[in-house]
């Protein structure tokens, strides 16, 4: 079943076309500054090696999806002859909040719904509702599906959701933990599962989402039970330009010292901490590594070595204490921009945790960089199975929509 998959941000919008049966990669592409001036359209034909990029006028997510269409069914450049050939769109959605623990298909009380989740998630919230009506205009008719990136974490028990806090503000405002990225560590922990060789209801793993947004995740049995990110996509571990979790009595009084309003003191912890707060240069891990190879003579250095040696430090913690909570461990899987291609921060990661049963294979670590395939980067006589998977969100949202395609 061929599956146009879309990923809609407030001014951008990425696609695949997708065929589920084979899992064959027919065309993706990128339109970006959409409503913006200098709007265009980056678009890749697989099979040709064919790619296109131009500037085009966009006023809105549906003369993106024209764009899109218009692409995908081009005699030089497109690999179908109509959009007959597609059969339904997939989109990715950041947050269902606690109304949607699986992918479901578009309707009307979906929509009003999924408008509920604007205070989870303002900003993709609204980015998708433009996606989706886009699609709408463009194909009406073609069935819809929405895959969630919370609900893999719905599994959690309410002790690792409910926050401490007076339980009414969960009650009237839904305050609990939430978790992302769920669709990542989804396919990950199951390509992982399948190399274990063993019943999935056996496995504990945890997964590592580690890119300009990070996550960690505990997956015992093929469901969650923990995973780093909460209410939003702050918490848990440092990230590019995100603090992930400090004390919370450090917002306050920020507020006070500096005069900040809460709209300021949420910039500051979304837009400049992480990597950018600590380096004061860059968010970018690449900039951060050239630094820190180029040695202390590089005037960055200090500073980009102390920022990976936190993201490190807190990696460890969460590994350790989700192989506590699962009581064991078989295997950690690194996935994502970084997580795929940082040797450096593995190898940081992986050392000194013989006592959990990690032995590092330090020269497939330093090997495993850009691969589309699985790599295990822990020794054979490692008790705990390491390894970098790519992952893929775009092949589950496909395949997720094609399951319920099928069944309607």
């Amino acid at each position: 079943m061929n599956i146009l998959v879309v990923n809609a941000g407030s001014s951008s919008l990425k696609y695949q076309l997708i065929d589920t049966d084979t899992d064959t990669l027919f065309a993706k592409g990128l339109c970006d500054r959409i409503g913006i001036e200098g709007s265009k359209i980056e678009h890749k034909q697989i099979a040709k090696g064919i790619k296109v990029k131009k500037e085009s006028p966009m006023k809105d997510h549906a003369d993106a999806m024209k764009l899109v269409v218009e692409h995908l069914t081009d005699p030089e450049v497109g690999c179908i002859k109509s959009m007959d050939e597609i059969q339904a769109i997939g989109h990715r959605v950041v947050h269902g909040g606690e109304y949607y623990s699986k992918s479901i298909l578009l309707t009307d009380e979906v929509l009003e719904k999924i408008k509920l989740c604007r205070d989870f998630a303002p900003l993709h919230t609204d980015a998708h509702l433009m996606g989706f009506k886009g699609c709408l205009e463009i194909m009406p008719g073609k069935p819809q599906a929405l895959v969630f990136d919370t609900a893999f974490h719905q599994t959690m028990a309410p002790e690792a959701y409910i926050y401490p806090l007076p339980y009414a503000y969960y009650e009237k405002y839904g305050i609990r933990r939430y978790g992302m990225h769920g669709t990542s560590h989804r396919y990950v922990s199951a390509e992982m599962a399948k190399l274990l060789g063993k019943p999935v209801e056996e496995t504990k793993i945890v997964t590592c989402h580690i890119g300009n947004g990070s996550s960690v995740t505990a997956v015992k049995g093929g469901k969650v039970v923990d995973t780093s990110m909460g209410f939003t996509p702050l918490a848990g571990v440092e990230m590019g330009t995100r603090c992930g979790d400090i004390d919370p009595a450090i917002v306050p009084y920020l507020m006070e010292k500096e005069n900040l309003s809460p709209a300021e003191i949420n910039n500051i912890m979304n837009k400049k901490s992480g990597f950018l707060g600590v380096t004061e240069f860059s968010s970018d891990s690449r900039d951060i590594e050239d630094a820190i190879f180029a040695g202390p003579t590089d005037p960055n250095y200090e500073r980009s070595k102390l920022a990976v040696d936190i993201l490190k430090h807190e990696l460890k913690k969460y590994i350790g204490s989700y192989a506590a909570l699962m009581n064991g461990l078989d295997a950690v899987v690194f996935t994502a921009g970084i997580g795929e291609n940082s040797p450096l921060l593995r190898g940081m990661v992986c050392s000194d945790m013989e006592y959990l049963g990690i032995e590092l294979d330090a020269a497939a670590n330093e090997s495993a960089v850009h691969q589309s395939d699985a790599i295990r980067i822990s020794t054979a006589d490692s008790k705990v199975s390491v390894y970098v998977i790519p992952t893929n969100e775009e092949l589950v949202i496909a395949k997720d929509t094609a399951a319920l395609v099928s069944k309607n």
